[in-house]
């Protein structure tokens, strides 16, 4: 199984280098990359579906200059850029700020899976990444996912095309199912083991150390609501403006932090490598700046008995016989 050595304890996520919620420009997208390689990092993931192509080819134009064998990237198969010609509308209407010369065709069938890797190098302007993941089949059709494009993913890596292959999603459910129906060796879990909530942690993780499935932990920060001390009013969660219940249990986190002598992106940044399945932690910038905090939050180091006092107060499950 891939470990923490392959990975880091930090990766750079590439939803912010295609202009997720609000455009950058290339240089400052540049800076952040460089930013995280400076700082260490060595595992960059990105997708097609990150504004429509632009977060692989700026993630490209800068890996492009490193030497190969020092860092590990990862893409994802399932949405497949196809031109619009005639697109309905001047911006895409999926959350990232670009022009929509593009639309995603959900196609998990062998060719659509060769092609989409095909197109991601191009944009990428590598030879090969390392690692492959099947995108959010559960948005789309999971049952086809599974029968159609783990199968061939599991071709592509037999054929030495990728190291390793995987299933990325929200859903601990899907991801679930996935680990128990192919052969994969990691998977991307975004938002479900987080300091805010854990449903990943009855069965899926369980699940995956059992089979030796690597977990790459993303979105710890749930979509943005985690990534401040304190908790605004309008803040986003799971992509989407965050309801009154879950604001106000970020906030009693975040209070319990405070007290505790902890910001909470620090505890959510850290709380994400705390199951012995995880073997990384993901978190989005999209400036420099963003980067560095981050790799400082990660290592930051906290006050003994933390995360026992979080859950004597009732906010997280009892860690006893899972905390790495």
């Amino acid at each position: 199984m891939l470990d923490r050595a392959t990975f880091g304890v930090l990766g750079l996520g590439g939803a912010g280098l295609g202009n997720l919620f609000a455009a950058i420009t290339d240089a400052e997208a540049t800076d952040a990359i460089e930013a995280a390689w400076q700082g260490g990092v060595r595992y960059f993931d990105t997708a097609p579906h990150y504004g429509l192509g632009l977060s692989e080819r700026r993630l490209g134009a800068v890996l492009t200059g490193k030497p190969r064998s020092e860092f590990v990237v990862s893409t994802k198969v399932g949405r497949v850029l196809v031109p619009d010609v005639n697109p309905r509308q001047f911006k895409d209407d999926d959350g990232f700020d670009v022009p929509a010369d593009f639309r995603r065709v959900w196609d998990p069938s062998p060719k659509g899976v060769r092609r989409s890797l095909e197109d991601s190098l191009t944009r990428l302007g590598l030879d090969s990444v390392d690692v492959l993941y099947l995108h959010d089949p559960d948005v789309y059709d999971l049952e086809s996912g599974i029968q159609q494009a783990l199968p061939e993913l599991e071709k592509i890596r037999a054929e030495g095309l990728v190291g390793s292959i995987g299933v990325g999603s929200n859903s601990a459910e899907a991801l679930l199912a996935c680990v128990q129906r192919a052969d994969l060796d990691l998977i991307m879990l975004a938002g479900r083991f987080t300091l805010l909530e854990q449903p990943a942690l009855a069965e899926l993780l369980p699940a995956c150390v059992e089979r030796r499935v690597g977990v790459v932990n993303a979105s710890v920060f749930n979509s943005g609501l985690m990534a401040r001390p304190t908790v605004p009013d309008e803040v986003p969660y799971n992509y989407a403006q965050a309801p009154a219940n879950i604001i106000e249990r970020a906030r009693r986190l975040a209070a319990a932090c405070t007290e505790l002598g902890v910001e909470l992106p620090t505890a959510a940044l850290q709380f994400g490598l705390l199951h012995p399945a995880v073997v990384g932690v993901v978190a989005g910038a999209a400036s420099a700046e963003q980067v560095r905090e981050n790799l400082g939050r990660m290592q930051t180091p906290l006050p003994d008995d933390f995360w026992s006092d979080l859950h004597d107060r009732g906010l997280i499950p009892d860690p006893t016989g899972w905390v790495s």
